[in-house]
């Protein structure tokens, strides 16, 4: 049976489809409902076996499709949404049906380079509860800093530090409120982040929950100083699987902490880092790498060099490439966390109850 390619333009309500030859002869085109029936009509209709090669761009509703779709057998292709829209031969002439043209006449042509990463259905869930935590957890740290500012307007705090993370702490607040008028206002903030809180507790129950078929590489991966439950989920969910890396660059470049480069002729630059990806996963390696401003981190003699150097906030970000390396190589190599395998040893040079570390001294070679 000859090959033949399908571009899927995706939305809410109908998905357009091109369906073209391996001359790239239209063969067939039309919409569908965007539903399990009528994606799977589709398939029967047009008579779609696994080597018809499948493709659409990324959107809301790609992970539902490339589901369906794997139910009968086909291994769809989602290309970035920016990528098509570069490529795009007609910019200024946007239809659905041309839109899947493109995916379809690019598909045959092999000229879509970002291929993105569907995950299974069990990252993909994985992925939705760290997600609806993230919401959470925002919106209770809302509440807390809405009650201080209405504190700091009536000139209420006067430079002292209120923790508002527990129930104890708003109930304090509110008994000690010099202002009447204030006590209604507090009270819903702290209903509110009552609520949250009791969401989130859901959430973690559940998240516990997901992570059953990988708790052995989350419980190796909390091995890492500083790493914890959320941070080590959130890199199982993002990466999903080290098979799709070919070495730890690409972590680092796939979670946007590789510094941007400008290398033109004799003048070569470097700026900042490049911010791709994840960021809640980049913000939790960043807190995560100040941990190594602590001396009994094994990593603080390379976080105190850098620092040295070129800052605190830089030193930070070196560590969390740092850390993002080992923890990719932990995750595909299936070992621990071992101190000796940075290059540091204990520093015996001073006597402390807990083990300070140094670099280890580079050996003079021997002529």
């Amino acid at each position: 049976m000859q090959r033949v390619y399908v571009g899927l333009d995706v939305h809410s309500k109908e998905t357009v489809y091109v369906i073209q030859d391996a001359e790239g002869t239209v063969t067939a085109e039309g919409a569908v409902r965007t539903s399990r029936e009528g994606l799977e009509g589709l398939v029967e209709q047009h008579q779609l076996g696994s080597d018809s090669a499948v493709c659409l761009e990324t959107g809301g509703q790609a992970a539902f499709v490339c589901d369906v779709l794997e139910s009968r057998g086909l291994q769809p292709a989602v290309i970035d949404a920016s990528e098509v829209r570069r490529k795009a031969r007609r910019r200024g002439q946007k239809t659905d049906r041309r839109d899947a043209f493109e995916l379809c006449d690019g598909l045959r042509r092999n000229q879509w380079e970002t291929r993105v990463y569907m995950p299974p259905p069990g990252i993909r869930q994985l992925r939705q509860i760290l997600s609806r935590r993230r919401h959470f957890v925002r919106l209770s740290t809302q509440q807390i800093n809405a009650a201080k500012y209405l504190l700091r307007r009536e000139g209420l705090l006067n430079g002292q530090r209120v923790s508002l993370t527990t129930s104890a702490g708003w109930d304090a607040l509110q008994a000690h409120a010099q202002t009447v008028a204030l006590r209604p206002h507090l009270a819903l903030h702290a209903q509110t982040w009552a609520l949250a809180q009791a969401h989130i507790e859901v959430l973690e129950a559940e998240l516990v929950q997901a992570l059953a078929p990988v708790h052995t590489i989350v419980e190796r991966l909390q091995s890492v100083p500083g790493i914890g439950l959320i941070t080590a989920s959130s890199f199982v969910a993002i990466i999903g699987t080290p098979e799709r890396f070919a070495d730890s660059n690409h972590v680092v470049s796939y979670l946007g902490l590789a510094p941007s480069m400008n290398d033109s002729g004799d003048t070569e630059r470097h700026g900042r880092i490049t911010k791709a990806g994840s960021s809640s996963m980049r913000t939790l390696l960043c807190e995560v790498a100040q941990h190594a401003a602590r001396l009994t981190h094994p990593l603080n003699p390379y976080f105190v060099r850098v620092a040295a150097k070129h800052g605190y906030k830089k030193a930070a970000i070196a560590i969390a490439q740092r850390l993002a390396r080992i923890m990719y190589r932990m995750w595909r190599d299936g070992t621990d966390f071992l101190p000796t395998k940075l290059n540091i040893e204990p520093d015996g040079r001073r006597r402390t109850k807990r083990a300070l570390w140094r670099i280890k001294p580079a050996v003079a070679a021997v002529k």
